[in-house]
């Protein structure tokens, strides 16, 4: 499983034109199934989002976590975080889950996140989306469930 986190102010994404999820300061999360992800995965990755501290204390620092900041997430879905780019001009996508095992571990994912008390706001699963943000530092983080931490 691979996550993107980007740490923002606010963040909001639209299908056909109407707002479906927004957050104000948290983690904007694009979030990325791949073959083989089980819950294990999903576990290390909503565990990733609460408590990588890089939202800043009082001196500036990066030294709090999103649940010590009280902050939000926006979950947005994106099967492109597989993409393989090293062949040709197309990107190939064969490592991506299959739909029906990305959205189980993507709500699987909610859930955790959801039973922390964390506001969860969400794309739709498989929908063409517009997803705004106003990036805050900017600070983007790579997470793969699959590195050793």
């Amino acid at each position: 499983m691979r996550a993107v986190l980007q740490r923002v102010t606010s963040a909001q994404v639209s299908v056909d034109g109407a707002i479906v999820g927004s957050i104000g300061y948290g983690w904007l999360v694009l979030l990325g199934v791949g073959k083989g992800d089980e819950g294990k995965d999903a576990e290390l990755i909503a565990d990733k989002i609460m408590n990588i501290r890089a939202f800043s204390d009082q001196d500036g620092k990066m030294n709090l976590s999103l649940t010590e900041v009280s902050g939000d997430v926006l979950l947005v879905s994106q099967f492109t975080l597989w993409g393989d780019c090293r062949k040709g001009r197309r990107p190939g996508f064969t490592d991506a889950a299959a739909p029906d095992i990305a959205n189980e571990l993507y709500q699987d994912v909610k859930k955790r996140l959801l039973a922390h008390d964390i506001k969860v706001a969400t794309g739709t699963f498989q929908a063409h989306m517009a997803v705004s943000l106003v990036n805050d530092g900017p600070v983007t983080l790579l997470v793969d469930s699959k590195k050793n931490f």
